[in-house]
């Protein structure tokens, strides 16, 4: 388990407030902070239905935006922000780009409560199944990353996948 710092919030923040500009853009709740010794490579939102891409998740593009800011697909020593749970997607992503760890906010069965179509296999899951060494810590600013869903679902045009 990842011991949790007072920088981790200051973080999750970053992505919370990606999230927050995604929702004003017409996009979904999630987002995505990605860090490497105490410094943001990446912070982006959900772009799934800006981009016309069922693959643009927040932390899909926060890693393709910090691939190419470090010129290298190896993310070791990188940590992800997320404020939902990463989908397996995600976490594959994450586990093949050798992320050394990912702290998420809301669980995948709470986006799928919201009404996504998420398949509901956790990241703890998913590391166990395919031995993954990311470390994950889950449930972190729970609440405030809770009210992004409760956020978008206030919205007269929301837009699941």
């Amino acid at each position: 388990m990842r011991k949790i710092k007072i920088t981790d919030e200051k973080f999750m923040k970053l992505a919370i407030k990606e999230a927050k500009k995604g929702i004003r853009k017409g996009q979904t709740p999630f987002g995505a902070c990605i860090v490497k010794r105490g410094k943001v490579i990446s912070c982006t939102h959900n772009r799934v239905w800006k981009d016309t891409d069922i693959t643009a998740h927040a932390e899909i593009c926060a890693i393709r935006d910090a691939c190419r800011k470090l010129n290298r697909i190896d993310l070791s020593g990188c940590v992800v922000y997320s404020t939902c749970e990463p989908c397996p997607m995600c976490f594959s992503a994450c586990h093949w780009g050798r992320v050394s760890a990912i702290v998420y906010g809301v669980r995948i069965k709470d986006a799928r409560r919201f009404g996504f179509n998420e398949l509901v296999l956790s990241n703890e899951e998913m590391k166990q199944l395919g031995r993954s060494g990311v470390k994950v810590v889950g449930g972190f600013l729970r609440e405030e990353n809770l009210e992004l869903f409760r956020i978008w679902s206030r919205r007269k045009e929301k837009k699941v996948y």
